[in-house]
């Protein structure tokens, strides 16, 4: 299982493991990450799961799609390039190592 860093606003990190073929929020939902809230639960409905992806990984990660560049105009936090809804980053091997980072808030 590739291994994912969540850092939060406070710089403190917790190394996760996250199977291939989940989202980065439900890993994170799993593994107790308080600053995902997922509200919505995965549906890309809601933006409690936005985080910014490390600017090392943004272009290995990928582009938003629309759907996911609307619903990130709700997000708590401020957005830029690297901004992302957990939900939608589906886990793949290539992944290992991925830094994230969470806002300070999500709602």
């Amino acid at each position: 299982m590739p291994k994912i860093t969540f850092t939060d606003h406070t710089g403190t990190s917790r190394d996760i493991e996250v199977a291939e073929g989940r989202s980065l929020m439900e890993g994170a939902r799993d593994a107790g990450i308080d600053a995902i809230a997922a509200d919505c639960g995965g549906a890309c409905a809601c933006a409690t799961c936005h985080v910014y992806i490390d600017d090392a990984w943004v272009d290995r990660v990928g582009a938003q799609d629309p759907n996911e560049a609307d619903m990130l105009d709700f997000a708590a936090a401020p957005t830029d390039h690297r901004s992302r809804l957990s939900c939608q980053v589906r886990v793949t091997a290539a992944l290992e190592g991925l830094s994230v980072h969470t806002p300070d808030t999500q709602g």
